[in-house]
């Protein structure tokens, strides 16, 4: 959905070069990101997609034709898991259809759960 084009500089170009229909999608995303995770966490582009880091990579999202994406594939909670499996796309990646409502609740419990594992793995380091 955003221009293949122009790589963008900052998570709102991404938003901005998305197509009308995604972009309260993408804006809500953002921000229920940021709400779950620590201030610290850094906002980039990543892939030519918007992510969050913090001790690494926390979740890449991505805007489509019919879903927004979420990325990495969740690994180590089979409980959550679980309930993200019929947004499970390929290789684990979550695919949130487009003309369906938008679990944020789940992606702040997702964000929620990566910043745990990377402050764990920070820590070992």
């Amino acid at each position: 959905m955003a221009t293949a084009r122009a790589k963008p500089k900052s998570i709102d170009q991404y938003i901005a070069a998305c197509a009308p229909e995604a972009r309260a999608i993408l804006r809500k995303l953002r921000s229920t990101v940021k709400r779950a995770a620590p201030p610290e966490t850094e906002e980039l582009i990543s892939y030519r997609m918007p992510a969050f880091a913090l001790h690494g990579i926390l979740v890449y999202f991505a805007a489509f034709k019919n879903h927004i994406g979420m990325f990495p594939p969740l690994r180590g909670d089979a409980k959550l898991k679980a309930e993200l499996a019929k947004y499970a796309g390929p290789k684990g990646n979550l695919k949130f259809p487009l003309d369906e409502p938008i679990p944020y609740a789940l992606v702040a419990r997702i964000v929620k759960f990566r910043v745990r594992q990377n402050q764990a793995k920070a820590r070992k380091n």
